[in-house]
């Protein structure tokens, strides 16, 4: 099954704290892609897998479908990877999907953001209750969700790269910013998650007609 990734990737890229610009000398490359199965697999009993991982280390891929599918859901991870700047292969499937990437944002990732941050925060504080420790990391990426949640609301385009905000990002991971100055700054921007929400001119709805016309050009593509 691996060959559907080594054979069939649309789109791959590097994801992650190099991605973000928050990388080390040790940082992981942490790879994502989509791979295109050959249409004629999906006339089959068994279907081909909507995942897979590998063959690299921190590599994971998604079918083109499942991969869309997460996509309009207003999945971070998902979305992320229509706008990393580390892109290191590209086919022209992964070219209409990247023309079609706007189609998936919609005013959901209000929630979707909010969520995966809020989880996070809970999380730390969670830890820090119940051993007084503070997972330093973790709280690096709920401020990274939250800043991105806003900034994607905004702008409709999804920050990946973190630019000026690297080096207070840093601080937090690194554990030199206090808890006090990092649930603060938190909490300052949950005020303008739900701030960009209320005014955002993303729409209430993905572009489903778009997904499925760029799905269905994939298919047929993918048919020969």
């Amino acid at each position: 099954m691996i060959e559907l990734v080594q054979r069939h990737t649309a789109l791959a890229v590097v994801v992650g704290s190099r991605a973000y610009g928050l990388h080390g000398p040790a940082s992981d490359h942490d790879r994502r892609g989509v791979y295109v199965a050959p249409t004629r697999a999906f006339w089959r009993l068994d279907k081909p897998p909507t995942h897979l991982d590998g063959p690299a280390a921190e590599q994971f891929s998604w079918e083109f479908e499942r991969f869309c599918a997460l996509a309009l859901q207003g999945n971070p991870t998902v979305l992320e990877v229509l706008w990393s700047p580390l892109v290191e292969s590209i086919t022209a499937d992964g070219e209409l999907l990247l023309s079609a990437r706007h189609a998936f944002l919609s005013r959901r990732v209000a929630g979707t953001y909010g969520n995966y941050a809020r989880d996070q925060l809970d999380r730390v504080a969670a830890r820090r209750a119940r051993t007084g420790e503070t997972n330093h990391k973790q709280a690096m990426h709920m401020i990274r969700l939250l800043i991105a949640g806003v900034h994607v609301l905004r702008t409709g385009e999804v920050l990946v790269q973190v630019g000026r905000q690297r080096d207070r990002l840093l601080a937090v991971r690194q554990g030199e910013l206090p808890w006090e100055a990092v649930a603060a700054w938190a909490a300052d921007l949950l005020g303008q998650l739900n701030e960009a929400a209320a005014t955002t001119a993303l729409p209430e709805r993905p572009d489903r007609d778009a997904v499925d016309g760029l799905l269905t050009a994939v298919r047929e593509r993918n048919l020969r």
